[in-house]
């Protein structure tokens, strides 16, 4: 008994240890270990990211973050007729995975691109709107990837941001209102409780 106690408290050591290393040292989720972003999203579900994206048919919307086309494949299809779907991520094979997904649904509207979001390479307000989930506190610097999107999205256009509990990146919704204002969004509108939530941003009004 005292040998089980033992490797229990080590176990559950480790497991702390590990969740504190990936807080404090901000990574995307592997490809290797894609089952956590293919597993259910309790609280952050489709229907309220669309209801807090609200995306129209027509639009061009960007998604940093597609993991597996968890969102990805739904999204593409509310945007049409005459929609397009962005998808980047730093990491050629979630967006191989992601385009597959997309391809098997019949969803021709999908543009992938690779590269860093700390550095979108997009034109100037060249997206009706924005959305990454559980992605933010996976990039090293959170202020420069929200100015980017703010740079990329249209100035009515949405920002949405997706954080769910559990997540050892998570951005509560208290730190992501500082962010948001330290670049010059605000938070619109929440979607969903504190511990998962979709949080809208838009562009704050310039002072008089």
């Amino acid at each position: 008994m005292r040998t089980t106690a033992k490797a229990v408290a080590v176990g559950a050591g480790m497991v702390a240890g590990a969740a504190v290393w990936w807080r404090t040292h901000p990574s995307a989720c592997p490809y290797g270990q894609r089952f956590w972003v293919e597993a259910p999203h309790p609280f952050i579900t489709r229907a309220r990211l669309r209801e807090a994206l609200r995306p129209q048919a027509g639009e061009t919307v960007l998604e940093v973050g597609p993991g597996t086309g968890y969102y990805s494949v739904p999204a593409a299809g509310w945007l049409q007729p005459g929609g397009v779907l962005h998808i980047f991520d730093v990491q050629h094979e979630m967006l191989d995975h992601t385009m597959r997904a997309a391809a098997q649904a019949g969803a021709t509207n999908v543009v992938p691109r690779r590269g860093d979001a700390r550095t979108l390479p997009y034109e100037n307000d060249s997206f009706d709107a924005a959305y990454l989930v559980t992605v933010l506190g996976e990039i090293p610097d959170q202020d420069a990837a929200l100015r980017e999107l703010a740079r990329v999205v249209r100035p009515a256009g949405r920002i949405v941001v997706g954080e769910l509990a559990g997540d050892p990146h998570m951005v509560p919704a208290g730190a992501l209102a500082r962010r948001a204002e330290a670049v010059g969004l605000r938070v619109e509108r929440r979607v969903g409780p504190p511990f998962g939530y979709f949080a809208v941003l838009g562009r704050r009004p310039a002072a008089p």
